[in-house]
């Protein structure tokens, strides 16, 4: 039988920002890194809805670096599709992915009932993606994987977790080929995080996958939570409502850890503020119950989730749309692409005291990549919303290392990987990251195309 040369199938994360999914194919075995959604313009996400590239069952084994939706949301397509494997995942994404997954699901048909009523659909009824059923039922693929834990994968592939800071559970992914290796970064954390420990440092490997999320920018230096107390005292003298539209795994932890450490200080006034997300809620025991992650005391825990009213019901979220101001409203999703934050957007967008702020990283082709761009209409649920509140972009709060931190990551490795491929990001930003990798560090590097095969023994 001839030799089966391994390689590595980039099936996602290329001139995008979502979608991870790669394919390594060795030994006869066949491993899947991410199983992510595609987020943001359309013909992104309809490749969602294309027939997966390879069959589902043909797959030995998934593993996942994180519990965000552009790395995981597609496992329940997937297994409903054939997949019979094991969902390689640490603890903490494996508790993360029981909130996100099913609720992802909800969203799916939420969005198909919509459609059909709407009639906007090229399906009569419209079809979701997947059903929260199907979200609970990929669950019960998962196992739980250890940081540090070598884990035999089948076709002379060995699995190893390593911490990657960013969220709870957030892992490198390193698999080990006989004399070969691939290491993939997942999202990269940040060494200044307030609440996550900085992301481990590279070991040696010969081929790295790296994200390049915040590839061709530099995060700003200004203090967020300074920044933060300006903007709450701002809005609130004007009897402003300020809402934050925030990744509900979290973006919204480090919001209310800065609101209260304001609030301790008395920097800002004691206006309400309102954790307008069941998700995020649920989430806060998944945070205490994994200590050795993050960088918080419990007291300091404690103190974030005293200062908010949670906010578990359809009717209480409606109710906050005629309380008015002065108020905070925390709520998902962070890019503007669903969730409750539309409907808080649509109520007090129009009016020009109050105030909208991402958060974070918003991915091209969504709502709040819109906003960020400086338009101000917005489709929300059908309609065109007239935005006229101001609208702040804090990248400052982003759970990604920028370009400065992913090159002095990679510079600290001891031994040069062979090959560098960059992923994960808008073109300009990939682009940009791979030339300051040629540049600066003097690596072999190149932004892989959609679909696009390499030969894992001999890189190019």
């Amino acid at each position: 039988m001839k030799h089966q040369q391994p390689s590595l199938n980039f099936l996602g994360a290329t001139d995008t920002v979502t979608g991870s999914r790669y394919l390594i194919d060795a030994g006869g075995g066949r491993v899947l890194v991410d199983c992510g959604l595609f987020q943001g313009y359309k013909r992104s996400r309809e490749r969602n809805r294309a027939p997966f590239p390879v069959p589902p069952r043909s797959i030995d084994a998934v593993v996942l670096t994180h519990a965000h939706l552009d790395h995981t949301g597609y496992v329940p397509a997937l297994v409903r599709d054939g997949f019979v494997g094991p969902v390689y995942a640490t603890a903490g994404t494996t508790d993360l992915c029981k909130l996100i997954l099913p609720d992802s699901g909800h969203l799916q048909e939420e969005e198909a009932r919509y459609a059909s009523h709407r009639g906007s659909s090229a399906h009569d009824p419209a079809l979701p993606l997947y059903t929260a059923a199907d979200a609970v039922a990929s669950l019960n693929r998962f196992k739980i994987l250890d940081f540090d834990v070598p884990r035999d994968l089948g076709g002379g592939m060995e699995l190893t977790f390593v911490p990657a800071g960013h969220i709870l559970g957030a892992a490198q992914v390193h698999v080990r080929l006989g004399s070969q290796s691939v290491h993939f970064t997942g999202d990269l954390g940040r060494a200044d995080d307030p609440f996550m420990y900085p992301p481990r440092p590279l070991g040696e490997t010969g081929i790295l996958v790296t994200e390049s999320t915040y590839g061709n920018r530099k995060h700003s230096t200004e203090d967020p939570e300074q920044l933060l107390g300006e903007i709450i005292n701002r809005v609130a003298k004007r009897g402003g409502v300020i809402m934050f539209a925030a990744f509900a795994v979290g973006r919204a932890e480090t919001l209310m850890l800065y609101l209260s450490r304001l609030l301790r200080k008395g920097a800002i006034p004691r206006i309400p503020v309102y954790l307008n997300s069941p998700m995020a809620i649920d989430a806060s025991e998944m945070y205490q119950r994994h200590p050795e992650e993050h960088r918080l005391k419990r007291e300091e825990y404690v103190d974030m989730y005293k200062l908010a009213k949670l906010t578990r019901t359809v009717d209480e979220s409606k109710l906050l749309n005629l309380r008015g101001g002065p108020m905070i409203i925390i709520s998902a999703s962070g890019m503007l692409t669903g969730g409750r934050i539309l409907h808080h957007v649509a109520a007090y967008g129009p009016d020009p005291k109050n105030a909208i702020i991402l958060s974070g990283y918003q991915a091209s082709g969504t709502r709040g990549a819109t906003l960020a761009a400086g338009e101000r209409e917005l489709r929300v649920y059908g309609e065109d919303v007239k935005v006229r509140a101001e609208v702040i972009q804090m990248e400052s709060l982003s759970a990604h290392a920028d370009g400065d931190a992913i090159i002095a990551w990679m510079r600290a490795a001891e031994i040069e990987p062979r090959m560098t491929y960059i992923t994960h990001g808008d073109p300009d930003a990939s682009d940009a990251l791979r030339i300051r990798i040629k540049r600066e560090l003097g690596w072999r590097a190149r932004v892989p195309e959609y679909l696009e095969t390499i030969d894992i023994e001999d890189p190019r």
